[in-house]
């Protein structure tokens, strides 16, 4: 009706005016067809056909709109023989994933009619048969399967997720900015973010901000995030009196997407400890996660605000230097997102139609406030990579490292009936493990059996046997396997010009103790007086018997 013109539909009207009349009665007779014919100027044939179509139509104007004709445009005007050459050239030569150009194609056609002693159909024909292919054929032929993505509609219905925690979406990514080291503020890279969203509130829960590439490690510390309290994080960031984070708990169902750091036996077993339960997004369906993806866009879009920015690729960069302009810390740029993140609780959800935080506060007031984890510690453990080796009489070693505990001599003992232990270890410190009790006691922590060495992550150890390796060295022992991390560490700390590589390593350890780091255990400063009055030394208690 709006798409006819204002002569096309002044002639519905007037056709109307005397169609309708006739089409309303049971019969037409030739004399009222003559009249109405004489009165509109057509056929009585004409007036007879457009009775049929206020009868067949809904009884109203547009039913008499003129028609127009198509002129014959979408059928084929071409021989059979050569309609039928060009859709097996379609098909065979256009639709591979080599991607041949159009006039490829034609050129093909071309020469393989006139061997065939065939016309040879117009360019624009080729054209516009490949332009009616199904646009999905043509990407999944032309493309892959991920491709065929951009033009299909996502389709189903998302799972209905009623209660807070009920489903919990945990995902990484590259973070779009560099961060500088603290010693020299000289640019290190950009870190890595890991973030957890409560689906049905739209509230992260909980967030990790490293310099190691996304692992079982990184997953378990944002998990520690989300079930523990966080007013310790908020006040070691020093953003206590200035936002609270109530949001946390554990959550009933995490939903992942098929990365191999959440199908690790650490966060199947940590998750089946604490009674969580994992579920994944179908292979090649990244849109099942986009709820924390979105989130995630968001977030990227909110850092390319700040100095050092990579933007989200080089065109969109242009000749902005971000190593240049860096000056965020990674502890500086943990607490810039800890706050973006207060912002985004308080801002009101276009899919919600209210805040995050109001959406928590509504339902915590309704079921109450989740229950959070007791120990963050304790909790992180259980997420930790696992290890299993026997115990020897000199406790366990793990990659050419020796860790003993007086607690571990009763498993000693009964060494031979007793199998391999669980052990966790976390690759940021590895100067400690947890070994789980085969009789059910819980995790005993263990420390290294030389108290000297100092605590290191567990890349400076792989890199220490690769260098000990390259020496020729067949044996890797523990003392030289430390004193090559000596050597490593020294070289980093003494070269003047550092490169980002080195910089980078250097901050990847900042969180080690800074008496384990040198090696060096801290004492109390030596008294210059001697004094007159002997020193009596109690005898050791507890002698190891060999």
């Amino acid at each position: 009706m709006l798409t006819a013109s204002e002569p096309e539909w002044s002639t519905a009207r007037e056709r109307f005016a005397v169609i309708a009349p006739l089409a309303a009665a049971d019969t037409v007779g030739g004399v009222a067809a003559d009249e109405a014919a004489a009165r509109l100027g057509i056929s009585r044939r004409h007036v007879y056909t457009l009775i049929d179509r206020c009868r067949q139509g809904s009884g109203v104007v547009s039913d008499l709109l003129p028609g127009w004709s198509s002129g014959g445009r979408g059928r084929s005007r071409l021989p059979v023989e050569v309609e039928e050459l060009l859709a097996e050239f379609v098909r065979k030569s256009y639709m591979k994933r080599q991607k041949p150009s159009l006039a490829v194609v034609y050129r093909q056609i071309t020469m393989a009619c006139r061997q065939q002693g065939l016309p040879v159909p117009a360019r624009n024909t080729v054209a516009a048969r490949v332009a009616a292919l199904h646009p999905g054929r043509v990407a999944r032929s032309r493309q892959g399967p991920d491709a065929v993505r951009v033009v299909q509609a996502a389709g189903g219905t998302p799972p209905v997720v009623d209660g807070l925690l009920e489903r919990v979406q945990i995902d990484h990514t590259v973070v779009d900015v560099m961060v500088v080291d603290e010693r020299d503020r000289q640019p290190i890279g950009r870190p890595y973010l890991t973030v957890a969203i409560d689906v049905h509130s739209r509230c992260l829960l909980g967030m990790v901000l490293t310099l190691e590439a996304p692992s079982a490690v990184s997953v378990g510390l944002c998990l520690a995030h989300v079930c523990c309290d966080k007013r310790v994080r908020l006040e070691a960031l020093g953003l206590a009196n200035q936002m609270s984070w109530p949001m946390g708990g554990k959550p009933r169902q995490l939903y992942l997407d098929n990365a191999a750091e959440f199908k690790s036996e650490a966060l199947r077993r940590g998750c089946e400890q604490h009674g969580i339960e994992l579920d994944y997004r179908p292979p090649g369906r990244p849109h099942y996660g986009g709820i924390v993806e979105r989130v995630i866009g968001t977030a990227m879009t909110m850092v390319h605000e700040l100095p050092g920015t990579t933007f989200s690729n080089p065109a969109e960069r242009g000749a902005y230097d971000p190593q240049a302009t860096a000056v965020l810390t990674l502890a500086e740029l943990e607490r810039w997102l800890t706050l973006a993140v207060a912002r985004y609780h308080g801002t009101v959800h276009a899919g919600l139609s209210q805040t995050p935080a109001g959406r928590w506060a509504h339902k915590v007031s309704l079921s109450g406030v989740p229950a959070l984890a007791a120990s963050p510690t304790a909790f992180l453990i259980d997420f930790l990579p696992v290890v299993r080796r026997r115990v020897t009489r000199t406790g366990f070693v793990i990659d050419h490292v020796h860790y003993f505990s007086n607690a571990l001599k009763p498993w000693v003992a009964r060494r031979e009936t007793l199998g391999k232990f669980v052990i966790r270890r976390d690759p940021r410190d590895i100067s400690r493990v947890w070994v789980l009790d085969p009789h059910g006691g819980g995790y005993l922590e263990v420390p290294y059996r030389t108290l000297s060495h100092p605590a290191v992550t567990l890349w400076e150890q792989r890199q220490a046997v690769a260098r000990l390796r390259e020496r020729g060295r067949r044996e890797v022992d523990e003392t030289a396997l430390f004193a090559m991390i000596d050597q490593m560490r020294e070289i980093v700390d003494s070269a003047r010009t550092r490169t980002r590589r080195t910089r980078r390593d250097g901050e990847r350890r900042r969180h080690l103790p800074a008496a384990a780091t040198t090696g060096v255990p801290l004492l109390p400063p030596e008294d210059d007086t001697v004094s007159a009055t002997p020193v009596s030394v109690a005898p050791f208690e507890d002698i190891e018997e060999w």
